[in-house]
């Protein structure tokens, strides 16, 4: 009997998942388990976002049982692409995994509108002459942070949620209405 090839069988298991995904539905963590549920995360993580510079847009299942879906965490990565100059970069698994256990802290179905993923060094320098707010050493010039908006959720809201992860850092930008979410050392900054 022929196997099939790990193509073809990440397919299957991910179109089944997304499938099981759909129908069923887990109990959100509180606040005060959210560095319980970063590390253990139960059996399903997921992620949705959506661009309004690009207009795509991504639901993806990413993580079942302890394994990352190879298939998925490619597709965030092209979805998180640096959108001015089409560049993609492995984004850190860690940030996805803040940028979802927050999410799911929220209790909300809404998608997180990316504003800002993995930036080139071009694109950072050009953001950072243009801003006081840009770091020269971002890190999202290293695929390990990301800028997000939720329609249904405030700025605060959203960053206390990052923050009850304790596993990064968390930037307020309330006059932009935006989250810098990190994987970085944990800290938190803004208002």
């Amino acid at each position: 009997m022929n196997e099939p090839n790990d193509g073809s069988l990440s397919m299957t298991r991910r179109g089944l998942l997304c499938a099981f995904a759909a129908t069923a539905m887990a109990a959100a963590p509180t606040y005060s388990n959210a560095a319980g549920f970063l590390r253990g995360g139960g059996d399903i993580r997921r992620i949705r976002m959506y661009s309004g510079r690009t207009g795509e847009r991504i639901d993806t299942i990413y993580w079942v049982e302890g394994k990352y879906i190879k298939e998925a965490v490619n597709e965030i990565n092209a979805f998180m692409r640096d959108w001015r100059t089409n560049d993609v970069i492995g984004i850190d698994t860690r940030t996805i995994d803040i940028m979802a256990a927050a999410h799911n802290l929220m209790d909300t179905s809404d998608p997180y509108m990316l504003l800002s993923g993995y930036r080139s060094p071009k694109t950072n320098a050009m953001l950072r002459s243009r801003s006081r707010g840009v770091a020269k050493n971002s890190l999202h010039m290293k695929g390990q942070a990301a800028d997000l908006r939720l329609s249904s959720r405030s700025v605060s809201q959203m960053a206390r949620a990052a923050a009850a992860c304790r596993a990064g850092g968390v930037g307020r930008y309330s006059g932009s209405n935006f989250v810098h979410m990190d994987c970085g050392p944990v800290r938190t900054w803004g208002r």
